[in-house]
């Protein structure tokens, strides 16, 4: 059934590995700014990638319960490898188009989109250096190979 969800131990781990990116990236913030920011828990880019450490949290526990030569491996490696391409290149220009739009905004007072309000500036922080997407993939495979340690 339904419930059966949560008896999926790849599943689990892999969340609890990206909860466990989220709440390094306010500690990082922390580090780094000297200053809490608990709303860094809810907001995408930063150190490490919660995304690259789902994924590789995934794909390590396939691997190491399913054995590496298997489908479900092959399928999470190349879904690991998108996510990972995705934050660190597609995303990370979004967030600089952003941060070049919000700069045009203020020097020349230009509406940049309808959706905007005139305060309100583009999400800058949207994508991850490639070290953030390095780290949150290490995350993953550490609490992936824990989470089979223990399955």
């Amino acid at each position: 059934m339904i419930l059966d969800i949560f008896e999926n131990k790849i599943l689990i781990m892999s969340v609890i590995s990206l909860l466990t990116a989220q709440i390094l990236k306010v500690l990082t913030h922390l580090f780094v700014f000297g200053n809490w920011n608990v709303g860094r828990a809810f907001d995408s880019g930063g150190m490490p990638s919660s995304h690259s450490s789902f994924v590789m949290t995934l794909t390590t526990m396939i691997g190491l319960t399913e054995g590496f030569s298997t489908t479900n491996f092959a399928i999470a490696f190349t879904f690991a490898g998108i996510i990972m391409y995705d934050a660190s290149g597609v995303r990370m220009a979004v967030g600089k188009q952003a941060r070049v739009l919000n700069e045009l905004r203020n020097i020349l007072g230009v509406i940049v989109s309808e959706d905007l309000k005139p305060d309100e500036k583009m999400k800058e922080l949207i994508g991850h250096t490639k070290l953030e997407v390095f780290a949150g993939a290490i995350l993953g495979i550490i609490i992936g190979y824990i989470g089979y340690l223990n399955y």
